[in-house]
């Protein structure tokens, strides 16, 4: 989604531009990737600029409907530009793919030892779970990870609105949270292109710990419940982020959230070993859903009326965190003052 500015007397496009601007002035390394797109018509949004002392504040109003057609465009010029960045790097994707299964090793050997594998007193399951399935969730948690994780997102913008160069997204024709969202899902894209191949042979090394695939029912809500962890990911991530505008430092914030994430996502250890009642309350907040969720649904801890319950959990979710998402970035935005030209 994009927005366009109206400058009064003026040309949007030769409104004053941040020297980090999407544009091509300044060095960012996205510069110019917009000069030469088309104009789009229709892409009007009223914003009223106040300089005091070289002082910039901007207020939006409510975007006008912008046309399908131009708000395509955009999109398609987000993602190609993010997609064509992003295969620079393609070696690196594949290398720090296949580097980032090395833990599971760990995990290997650290179950082997809990069940007491190959020894006289080996011990056949603890709460539903073999030796096998524990290391098959660990590999399918990893899988979920790599859709929800979304390094530097909240800091990156915290960034962004503490050194001012947020200012492009508030006198240039692109949306904040748009733009983020696409560049994410250009790099997700890109990444497990490229690790594909890494994937393919972690599973194929480990497949005497799969007990064989689930029915098409459990993999559809699989394939959905992973597009939803991207989604969650992004927009708990992206709503710390937009916490700047009032605290211009979330680092503590960010911590405390990927210490929380780390065990109540299920990545540390799956959630349904926990005592019930700690299980009760988890289950209903979103974090399970970056990890546990989806691992869960292909080892078959789910029925399918108890994984249509847990779609519709995390779905909501979604919609609340969007919500959030967008009223947050709103009153930002009116309260936000950048200094300087």
């Amino acid at each position: 989604m994009s927005f366009g500015f109206e400058w009064p007397g003026l040309d949007p496009r030769e409104a004053p531009a941040d020297g980090d601007s999407i544009f091509g002035r300044g060095n960012h390394p996205h510069r110019g990737f917009l000069r030469n797109a088309p104009a789009l018509p229709g892409m009007k949004q009223q914003v009223a600029l106040r300089t005091t002392s070289g002082r910039l504040t901007g207020r939006r109003q409510f975007p006008t409907i912008v046309p399908m057609t131009g708000s395509l465009r955009v999109t398609w010029v987000i993602l190609r530009t993010c997609i064509e960045e992003r295969l620079v790097y393609r070696a690196d994707f594949a290398i720090g793919t296949l580097f980032r299964f090395l833990p599971i090793i760990t995990q290997i050997f650290l179950w082997g030892a809990i069940f007491a594998v190959g020894t006289s007193h080996a011990r056949g399951d603890i709460e539903g779970y073999r030796y096998e399935d524990m290391v098959a969730y660990y590999l399918w948690a990893m899988v979920a990870r790599a859709f929800s994780s979304m390094p530097g997102l909240a800091s990156g913008m915290a960034l962004s609105v503490r050194d001012g160069s947020v200012k492009k997204y508030l006198t240039q024709p692109i949306d904040m949270l748009g733009y983020l969202f696409w560049h994410r899902v250009a790099h997700k894209l890109v990444y497990y292109v490229v690790a594909s191949g890494p994937f393919v042979l972690v599973f194929w090394l480990c497949r005497r710990y799969f007990a064989g695939w689930p029915d098409g029912y459990m993999l559809a809500g699989f394939g959905a419940s992973l597009v939803m962890a991207f989604l969650l990911g992004f927009l708990i991530e992206a709503l710390i982020g937009l916490v700047s505008f009032w605290f211009l430092e979330v680092s503590s914030l960010l911590f405390i959230y990927m210490m929380l994430n780390f065990f109540l996502s299920g990545h540390m250890i799956p959630l349904d070993l926990l005592p019930g009642p700690i299980y009760g309350v988890i289950q209903y907040l979103p974090f399970k859903h970056l990890a546990y969720t989806p691992a869960a649904i292909m080892l078959g801890r789910f029925s399918h009326a108890e994984l249509a319950h847990e779609l519709w959990i995390e779905l909501s979710w979604v919609v609340a965190l969007f919500v959030l998402n967008r009223v947050a970035f709103a009153r930002g935005v009116r309260r936000y003052g950048a200094f300087g030209g």
